[in-house]
């Protein structure tokens, strides 16, 4: 007995439907009735009871505002250095790599195949006395001899820069792999150098990448606490440092659940005026 066509797409929906159902959308329902209990009076360390304290909201971002500012100043500035870093790269893959584009591409992602903590702690040893980076520019006279870079702000952010490179460079690539190259020519066949050919045809044509990529490195990055936790000090944690240790060290579970979703919607109402003011609809 063959099903009607209309249940079909409701059929091949369903297992999707169900994973996010139970690994997101009830994880986030407990999360949601969390953050606004309090402990239980006389209860044991971990026990609480809901007692609707949206107070705790609050006062959550009250005692913990350095660190939600911290964490999207280094998540911005995270953000511009991969776009600094990744659009060159990704131009230079998409048009002018030639027989060489796999070979790229492969080294691109190929740091995924190692763990993101190695990979963190690799930068540690990088930024250290043991590595070339310091000394190197002890020697050039760009830093004091007692200056050093781990435990610091910009340890931290150049850790978020690398780890999160490749979500920036793939969909830059994507983007510019599709602008046909006849396109460009036009423009010098119209006396456009190639500044000019660049601002006016390949950056607007590739500004659907950028906003891929910016929200795709900037959403993980805010959220993050494993560079802050290898790479900084007590003085540049960042939120995701604050929830880790709220729930995991002083089980406050109340106070991380507030954190997480103020952080959750503050990501989402960036990402909301970011994409209202850049979005691509009308670019191309």
């Amino acid at each position: 007995m063959s099903l009607p066509k209309v249940r079909v797409p409701y059929l091949l929906l369903f297992p999707g439907f169900a994973f996010l159902f139970t690994f997101f959308i009830l994880p986030i329902v407990n999360l949601a009735q969390t953050s606004t209990q309090t402990p239980i009076a006389g209860g044991d360390t971990g026990e609480y009871e809901q007692t609707f304290a949206f107070s705790n909201y609050i006062q959550a971002f009250v005692d913990n505002k350095e660190q939600f500012a911290r964490s999207f100043v280094f998540a911005t500035f995270s953000t511009l250095l991969a776009l600094l870093i990744a659009y060159p790269l990704a131009y230079a893959i998409a048009f002018k790599s030639g027989k060489f584009k796999n070979i790229l591409l492969v080294l691109v992602v190929a740091p995924f195949f190692t763990s993101f903590l190695l990979r963190t702690i690799a930068w540690k040893q990088i930024l250290g006395e043991e590595g070339f980076v310091v000394p190197g520019l002890r020697s050039l006279h760009i830093i004091s001899q007692q200056t050093t870079l781990t435990s610091t702000s910009f340890a931290v952010v150049a850790g978020m820069t690398y780890n999160f490179l490749p979500f920036m460079t793939l969909p830059l690539y994507a983007s510019l792999e599709r602008i046909d190259p006849r396109t460009i020519e036009a423009a010098g066949d119209l006396y456009a150098n190639g500044i000019t050919a660049f601002r006016r045809v390949t950056m607007p044509l590739s500004l659907p990448g950028v906003v891929a990529g910016t929200l795709l490195t900037f959403i993980p990055a805010a959220g993050d606490y494993v560079n802050a936790a290898i790479l900084g000090s007590p003085t540049s944690k960042m939120v995701g440092n604050v929830i880790e240790s709220r729930y995991f060290k002083i089980v406050d579970y109340p106070t991380a659940a507030a954190l997480s979703f103020t952080l959750m919607a503050t990501i989402l109402v960036l990402v909301t005026l970011y994409i209202r003011k850049v979005g691509t609809e009308e670019l191309v």
